[in-house]
C-alpha cells in the first residue's frame, strides 16, 4: 500500500533533467568563497534502471547566501539516486538546503539516498537543512540525513600534539570532510577547491 495522497509535482513543472531507462546522470555542484548562488534542480527518473548521482559542496567565509533546492522524482521502478552535499559556512554566511525525494506508487524497488552535512566555523554563520522523503511505494530502500556541527576539537588536539600547526590542522580536517564530494572532481578542480579552504580561516 502507498502512503498518503500522491501528488505529481511535475504536473505543472518541467524537470531540468529527465533520465530514461538504463541511463545515468552524474552532476557535481561547487560553490566557492565569495559566490552567492540559488541552485534549483529538478530531476525526473522515468525509465527502469535509471541512475542519478548528485553531489555538491559549498565554501562560505563571508556574507554569502547559498540556497539549494533539489527535487528528485522517482517515477519508474528499479531506479537509484544518490545525493551528497557537504558544506562549510563561516563569517555571516547563510546556507539553506531543501532536498525532496518523491517515490511514485509504481516506482517499486527504488533506491534513493540523500545526505547533507555541514561544518559551521563561526557563531555568525547559519545553516538550515531540510531533507524530505515522500514515499508512495512499498518495496523501496530510501534514507535521508543531515548533520551540522563544528570542527572536531579532539582531532585538532591530536594533530597539534604531533606538531601540526593549528591552522594547518583545521585545513586538513576540512579537506577530509569535503573529500567524499571532491573525489568526483578533476585533479585540477580538487586542488583549486582545497586551496580555497585556506581563505576560510
Amino acid at each position: 500500500m502507498g502512503y498518503g495522497n500522491y501528488i505529481d509535482p511535475f504536473a505543472a513543472l518541467r524537470p531540468d533533467y529527465t533520465v530514461g531507462a538504463g541511463e545515468k546522470l552524474e552532476l557535481t555542484f561547487v560553490v566557492l568563497p565569495g559566490e552567492s548562488r540559488d541552485i534549483d534542480v529538478a530531476i525526473d527518473l522515468v525509465g527502469e534502471g535509471a541512475e542519478v548521482s548528485l553531489k555538491g559542496l559549498y565554501l562560505c567565509g563571508g556574507d554569502e547566501r547559498v540556497n539549494f533546492r533539489i527535487l528528485m522524482h522517482h517515477r519508474a521502478g528499479g531506479c537509484v539516486s544518490r545525493q551528497l552535499f557537504n558544506g562549510i559556512a563561516g563569517g555571516t554566511s547563510r546556507v539553506t538546503f531543501d532536498g525532496r525525494i518523491i517515490v511514485a506508487p509504481d516506482a517499486q524497488q527504488t533506491e534513493a539516498y540523500q545526505e547533507n552535512h555541514n561544518i559551521v566555523l563561526t557563531d555568525g554563520a547559519h545553516v538550515e537543512t531540510t531533507p524530505q522523503l515522500e514515499i508512495y511505494a512499498d518495496d523501496v530502500k530510501c534514507s535521508h540525513g543531515a548533520t551540522t556541527g563544528r570542527l572536531d576539537e579532539d582531532a585538532l588536539f591530536y594533530m597539534r600534539t604531533r606538531g601540526v600547526p593549528e591552522a594547518e590542522a583545521k585545513v586538513l580536517q576540512m579537506i577530509s570532510f569535503l573529500s567524499p564530494v571532491t573525489e568526483s572532481l578533476s585533479e585540477a578542480e580538487r586542488e583549486r577547491t582545497n586551496q580555497k579552504i585556506i581563505t576560510l580561516l
